[in-house]
């Protein structure tokens, strides 16, 4: 019989939108998503209670600095909100220009291109420079922006073991020499608060002839002289072909960046679609990126305050037996390994004032069921001490 044509057919992706399991479960339990109503430095307000932040990227707390708050109302005035348009066409200005120069200068590459997101960024730094009948080597942790990007590349890819070189080493063996390779690793880790092996690393991806990206979006600002970074860190600005990153982090703004050689970025904003199709970042947010990174040069006392507050901190869980799963960093996973645990703990902290992020499966490995934590310089001797408090009435809570 013919349908009539006041018939309705379902639409099947509504339906599956309408089901969603993951969907419901987060809306019964409210895990993500809050809506901060008031925050000062560390210190937010949450229906109505006043809580400390503990799971904030923005590490050397450069995001209330008075300098940084002023050349953001300064900018504003000067160049308006925004240009409303893409670099390529009719959004680029003359502080983009200043602040890509003085990213380049302060990580020592010849030239910087800085995009709308960090996410933007990392993604591009990938996709551009992979290739249909390229091999990506990816470290199996790496951030959903470089997954991403490998997609979109068409590249083939083989994912070696969390920071394992002899892992590399061997998959290596077993890719012919003659084919493009991309090795793309993280600087730290942001989940696992990892540093990257990046020395072993490195002197493997040269002797194979790898192309390396390095996402140093939580190492930025952490490591380093004056926060340079993990290639820094460690000495092998030469050894690491495009560096990529977030300003949403130490540099308190949003937007992201990719630097390397001067023919490589151009060659980005000739080939990126990410690059040629977002629009430009706000002129209030290349002010502010532009601040901190000069306060970060001129102001240590910064970051020695949020190395500080890290090694209090990882002495404070580990004398409360928590797994923190090896961090190195101010990123601080506190290791529950399933779903329940982590929600009660979470609950538990969020009773005593202190809001942090639960991470679990597949977001994180099975059995690495977490609640991702994060110091910031801004952090108070007072703050930590509450935080102590509230830690050790979670594990009780256990």
């Amino acid at each position: 019989m013919a349908l009539s044509l006041f018939t309705k057919t379902k639409k099947a992706i509504i339906e599956r939108a309408q089901d969603d399991y993951a969907t419901k479960l987060r809306l019964k339990y409210k895990p993500y998503y809050h809506a901060m109503e008031a925050q000062t430095g560390t210190h937010i307000r949450l229906q109505g209670r006043d809580m400390i932040m503990l799971s904030s990227n923005d590490y050397l707390g450069l995001s209330f600095h008075p300098k940084v708050i002023e050349a953001c109302g300064v900018a504003a005035r000067i160049w308006g909100t925004s240009t409303t348009g893409a670099r390529i066409s009719n959004g680029s200005r003359a502080y983009h220009l200043a602040l890509e120069e003085k990213l380049a200068a302060f990580l020592g590459r010849e030239a910087c291109h800085v995009s709308i997101a960090g996410y933007v960024a990392c993604l591009s730094a990938v996709a551009t420079f992979a290739q249909k009948g390229d091999i990506v080597l990816a470290d199996k942790n790496i951030h959903s922006c470089l997954w991403d990007g490998i997609r979109l590349s068409m590249a083939a890819v083989e994912r070696f073991s969390h920071n394992n070189p002899e892992d590399l080493r061997q998959i290596l063996k077993t890719v012919p020499h003659n084919i493009p390779k991309l090795l793309v690793v993280e600087g730290v880790y942001s989940m696992e608060g990892h540093i990257c092996r990046l020395p072993e690393l490195a002197q493997i991806s040269e002797e194979a002839g790898c192309f390396t990206v390095l996402d140093d979006a939580h190492g930025f600002g952490v490591l380093g002289r004056q926060g340079r970074g993990t290639v820094d860190h460690f000495k092998l600005n030469d050894k690491v072909d495009i560096l990529c990153g977030s300003l949403s982090k130490s540099l308190a703004s949003t937007g992201g960046f990719v630097a390397g050689s001067r023919e490589l970025i151009e060659y980005l904003r000739t080939n990126s679609k990410q690059t040629l199709f977002s629009a430009a970042i706000s002129p209030s947010m290349a002010a502010v990126a532009s601040a901190s990174l000069d306060i970060m040069q001129t102001e240590p006392q910064h970051l020695e305050r949020l190395w500080k507050n890290t090694k209090r901190y990882r002495e404070m869980l580990k004398s409360l037996g928590l797994d923190t799963w090896g961090s190195e960093t101010p990123a601080v996973p506190i290791v529950l390994g399933s779903k329940e645990l982590v929600y009660r703990f979470w609950q538990a902290l969020l009773e005593k004032g202190v809001f942090t992020v639960m991470s679990i499966a597949p977001a994180v490995p099975p059995g690495k069921d977490l609640i991702r934590t994060a110091v910031s310089a801004l952090h108070s001797d007072q703050d930590l001490e509450k935080i102590a408090a509230a830690m050790a009435y979670a594990v009780k809570q256990m």
